[in-house]
């Protein structure tokens, strides 16, 4: 199936260079950064070489716990941003601890189902019936796009290569409409 004239026209029209900010969603990352203690954080490390890679601007790039209120504040803090894409990595499995999408999903004005059900469908082709685990997210909100990602590097990979970096342009200019 090809591109329709219209969806070729709209991405013609998108703006090229979008402002991305991003919270990884990690208590065990966190605490060690409480402690001053190092770790690694692969996932969001992958997303903002992508992200600068593709010519975008990392504005902000923000270890969170797995936390209700702070990925309330996070949404809040990020909708008064000068940013157009705001990334919650991690904490979209099905674990008590996984809270992202139920504390983002009242922020949403719109969702964007096919976001999800094509990550799913694509990662089903990666790794098999497991894909079904994943809520992986988006939708519009004041303006912005907001994507809710799992946390494997895998999936971070996925996500950009196939849909994030390919779409986001497209869909800021419809949320801005």
């Amino acid at each position: 199936m090809c591109e329709g004239e219209s969806t070729r026209r709209h991405k013609a029209e998108a703006p090229k260079k979008l402002r991305f900010g991003i919270f990884v969603c990690s208590t065990s990352r966190y605490r060690l950064m409480e402690k001053g203690m190092k770790f690694e954080d692969p996932s969001g490390d992958l997303m903002q070489s992508l992200i600068e890679e593709a010519g975008h601007v990392l504005v902000f790039r923000k270890l969170i716990p797995d936390d209700e209120s702070a990925i309330r504040e996070g949404v809040k803090q990020s909708l008064e941003a000068d940013v157009d894409v705001i990334i919650f990595c991690g904490g979209t499995g099905i674990t008590r601890s996984d809270v992202t999408i139920e504390t983002v999903s009242p922020f949403l004005e719109k969702q964007l189902p096919g976001f999800g059900e094509i990550f799913r469908m694509l990662s089903y082709q990666e790794i098999g019936s497991a894909a079904i685990i994943s809520r992986a997210l988006a939708g519009i909100v004041k303006g912005k796009v907001l994507f809710c990602i799992p946390g494997s590097i895998d999936a971070v990979r996925l996500c950009f290569e196939k849909l994030i970096l390919k779409e986001a342009p497209h869909i800021v200019k419809h949320a801005r409409e």
